[in-house]
């Protein structure tokens, strides 16, 4: 195991924002995106996106006073939105779908709704992380991590694998989140590496331990702190949010695998201009600017996320992405969530 620590902290967890807001000033109706009538601006770029506002609005703002260009912009799940943007059909009225995993991006591109995007913006970044038929591109990286309660784990009793979890020792002891985007990226990822029963026994066997279900990443990290649960998976990243917030008297640490396999998964958050977008120049434009070095670099220092275009420096508080072993993987073929939602009710997670 590798510690996901080396210093330092991160901002305080976000604050779920209002569902739409058009940059000026001026907050929108949520019909204006729901496809019953409402059309933008057309001189506007209409973003759907499933990362918070406190960390993607000020990115936005910057975007609009550099190019001159408006945009209204929706906030939701990351597969929210996508089944928002599926549902609506050819009545979208996203130009942009900017998601925080490679799963519902995949569905997306396997659904046919994203345009493929020029070569200047997909060789940013390393082939690993953009779709390999070219609909979308990574834009920060996140890796799966163990959670644990400093003052109730030894982290080097934890187990070496996800599937340590299901052992009758831990049960009472952890948490997930079912019902998180990226939780549900991460199943895809054990389907597609270890197969449909592996996936199903993993799920079975974490059932059994009475797992605590949370709705998101930033709970599960302050459930470990206070104690509520003792061990938990997530993505490596929101710890230093808290140490920002609570110094290092936090009662969560996490820890990266060193077994490789599902539970070493580095996704991704990324985007792509959307198969009916009004205004795809404008979508480019601003794919390509969450891929400057500018934007990487105010991710890497802002988020504690690996920034993905080479040259750019990982914040020296979190494990380097070469000392991490991920399983090798398509991030494309994360795309199935359906087949994973449906395991996920069939076993009763959700």
């Amino acid at each position: 195991m590798k510690s996901s620590l080396n210093m330092g902290g991160q901002p305080a967890p976000p604050v779920v924002p209002p569902p739409v807001r058009r940059f000026g000033g001026v907050l929108l109706g949520a019909a204006l995106l729901m496809g019953c009538g409402g059309v933008p601006e057309p001189d506007t770029l209409t973003i759907y996106c499933g990362r918070g506002e406190s960390l993607v609005g000020p990115v936005v703002e910057a975007f609009e006073a550099e190019t001159g260009i408006a945009v209204e912009i929706r906030y939701g799940g990351t597969a929210d939105m996508a089944a928002q943007i599926l549902e609506e059909g050819d009545a979208s009225p996203a130009d942009v779908y900017y998601g925080q995993d490679a799963g519902a991006l995949g569905q997306l591109a396997l659904e046919g709704r994203l345009r493929p995007l020029p070569d200047s913006i997909l060789e940013r970044v390393d082939g690993r992380f953009r779709d390999p038929g070219g609909r979308w591109v990574g834009t920060t990286g996140r890796a799966r991590v163990f959670v644990y309660n400093t003052e109730l784990v030894d982290p080097a009793d934890l187990p070496a694998t996800i599937h340590g979890l299901t052992d009758p020792r831990w049960k009472g002891r952890l948490g997930w989140a079912p019902t998180n985007g990226s939780f549900q990226a991460f199943v895809t990822a054990i389907r597609v590496l270890e197969g449909e029963e592996a996936a199903r026994d993993w799920l079975v066997g974490m059932l059994a331990n009475e797992p605590v279900a949370y709705p998101n990443n930033t709970s599960i990290y302050q459930a470990a702190a206070d104690g509520e649960i003792e061990v938990a998976l997530s993505n490596h990243y929101y710890l230093f949010r808290f140490l920002v917030q609570h110094g290092d008297g936090f009662s969560a640490r996490s820890m990266h695998s060193d077994a490789g396999g599902p539970g070493s998964l580095i996704n991704i958050s990324g985007g792509g201009v959307v198969d009916t977008a009004g205004n795809p120049e404008a979508a480019e434009r601003f794919l390509s600017y969450l891929l400057t070095d500018a934007v990487q670099e105010r991710f890497s220092r802002e988020t504690f996320e690996y920034p993905l275009v080479p040259g750019i420096a990982t914040d020296p508080a979190v494990t380097p992405l070469e000392e991490i072993n991920p399983p090798d993987l398509d991030l494309g073929v994360l795309g199935d969530l359906r087949g994973t939602l449906d395991l996920l009710r069939d076993v009763g997670a959700i």
